[in-house]
Formats: structure tokens, sequence, C-alpha cells
């Protein structure tokens, strides 16, 4: 695929499949650690998958990386304010939203949304590396808690496609981040 320019415009809005998503994630190019750097707005990338819905419904932000050491994986509003929120105490949750789908619901999502700020941190919950994955060295994020890496790869030049790769996850979740300015 051609990189010059800007290629979001040719990005579809969903896949119907991982495999379709995989493909597609498969043919943009890999980049460095120092490409993340800087603060992002996520935003949902449905394939399908039990968590699709899931960040949208309780106010993800995005992830901000302010070093290879210091990085910050869930970013949250409220409307007021962005937090970020330990990983760790959300992750028992995963199952339990994949379990019931009502989870995410416009109406349960907003009354849970209340409790996040109980989650948050100021601390880093992650880290940047450079990672083989797929055939391909490409830019991660490595939870420090959590058994779980976001892998990067370039749409364009304020545009990534990540892929959450977690262990005992039957297959990958997929979302955008797009650079703030």
């Amino acid at each position: 695929m051609n990189t010059s320019g800007s290629r979001r415009a040719f990005l579809p809005a969903r896949c119907a499949s991982t495999e379709e998503a995989l493909e597609l994630f498969d043919s943009l190019d890999a980049i460095d650690t120092g490409f993340m750097l800087g603060a992002w707005s996520g935003g949902e990338f449905p394939t399908g998958h039990p968590l699709d819905g899931v960040l949208g419904a309780y106010g993800w932000h995005g992830k901000r990386f302010d070093s290879e050491e210091r990085v910050h994986p869930l970013l949250f509003g409220d409307g007021k304010r962005t937090f970020a929120v330990r990983p760790a105490w959300a992750w028992p949750g995963l199952p339990l939203v994949q379990r019931w789908p009502w989870l995410k619901s416009r109406a349960v999502s907003r009354g849970l949304r209340v409790f996040l700020p109980l989650l948050a941190t100021r601390r880093s919950q992650a880290r940047l590396r450079m990672i083989q994955f797929r055939g391909r060295t490409t830019a991660a994020m490595v939870y420090d808690a959590i058994p779980v890496h976001d892998v990067f790869r370039k749409v364009d030049g304020d545009t990534v496609l990540g892929l959450m790769d977690a262990k005992g996850m039957e297959r990958p979740f997929f979302f955008l981040l797009r650079r703030e300015r």
C-alpha cells in the first residue's frame, strides 16, 4: 500500500470480520515508538468482537504517551475533564462485558460511568516497546499489570490502527487512534 499522503479517507469504518481487519492491519506500515509520543484520541473499529462498543459506552477518550517509559493507556472523559484509569482495576470487568452485552447499553453504562473516576490514577500504567508481531517489528504498548499489549500500525501521519492482543482472548480487538494537536 502506498503510504504517501493520508489514507484515512480509504480506511473502512468497520471490518466485517477479524480476518478482514488482520488483512488491513498487515497491509499498513510499521512505526517506531517515537511516532507514538503525545496524546491520541481513541475511536472504535468494529469487527464483531464482543468488546465492540464497550470503550465508547464508558467514555473512552484515548491514550497518552509521555515517553517510552511513561504511558497512560486508558484515558476517559466525563465531559468536564479527562483522567487516566488504572487498567488492572478495570480488567476484571472485561469477561463480564463479553458475557453480558447489556452492560454496554446506554442506560447501564451511563449509570456505571459515574464510578470510573474512582479508578483514576496519575501513575504511568504501561510502556512503549518495539516488538515483532505478525512478521514485522513495530511499536507496541505493553501494560504494566495485565497480560495485554496493544500493537500499532500507521494509517497516515496522524492516525494508527491498534490491535489489542490479550492473553486468553480468542481474537484481537481493534481500535483507532488519532493524534491530538
